[in-house]
């Protein structure tokens, strides 16, 4: 068997968990876990949607697989919760593979287990993931360095079967991905902030932003720049003290 816990939080972006859900779950042996704090009904970041957390973090302290999801705006505040935190790692040094899809990786890079790797997020937060002493990727779908990221929502789908070749064979996620028929062809070329025009940018930000105006959610944000800031005052001054004599 192997144990494939799944992320999921209140504000969770649904596909970033639903994608990677419908190709691993097709994985040989595969447990999948829905995992979080408390078992039940978690909400995504729409308000409209509904998953359940089948198992606690603590019922799953050692899975093969962790995959952690993005969320809007709501990821600031995942990123600075403790018990997330210390979990991811924990379980992140006996996992075989450890994963974000989309701005999940922000709370990957808070858990410190970014730092002096190349990894990717959603195109809004690349930026961020420097502050956690990350090499940030703005042009991948699919980072990995020790730790695998994807880009933006649909990439999780592509993370999902990268690792599904992986954990599995080529040949079974080739099967997959015929399974689920993905071949992907977009009606429009504006799917990475490389291709999109300006003005499908700006109204890309504003929609964005509209969906992450929450004042909870600004307020952990500031926290965590905050929080980035006194880890470098600190690294920094480390780095400065003299070695001393003998």
């Amino acid at each position: 068997m192997t144990q494939i816990a799944l992320v999921i939080y209140p504000g969770f972006t649904a596909l970033d968990v639903v994608g990677p859900y419908e190709v691993l779950s097709r994985l040989p042996g595969a447990d999948i876990r829905f995992v979080w704090h408390e078992t039940g009904p978690v909400t995504a970041d729409s308000g409209a949607l509904i998953l359940a957390a089948t198992h606690t973090l603590a019922e799953t302290p050692a899975p093969d697989v962790i995959l952690v999801p993005g969320g809007s705006a709501s990821v600031l505040v995942r990123a600075r919760d403790r018990t997330l935190v210390e979990w991811l790692q924990n379980a992140s040094a006996t996992a075989s593979w450890t994963a974000s899809v989309c701005a999940g990786s922000v709370i990957l890079g808070a858990a410190g287990l970014l730092r002096d790797r190349r990894a990717t997020s959603h195109w809004q937060t690349v930026p961020l993931l420097r502050g956690f002493g990350a090499i940030p990727v703005a042009d991948e779908r699919v980072v990995h360095d020790g730790v695998v990221t994807g880009a933006g929502v649909s990439a999780g789908i592509d993370l999902a079967l990268w690792l599904a070749g992986q954990i599995g064979s080529e040949k079974r996620a080739k099967a997959i991905q015929l399974a689920i028929e993905y071949d992907p062809r977009p009606p429009f070329d504006s799917g990475s902030i490389q291709k999109a025009s300006k003005s499908t940018a700006t109204a890309a930000n504003l929609l964005l932003t509209k969906e992450g105006a929450n004042p909870k959610q600004v307020a952990a944000g500031v926290g965590l720049l905050w929080d980035q800031a006194i880890g470098r005052s600190r690294r920094v001054r480390r780095r400065g003290r003299a070695v001393p004599r003998t």
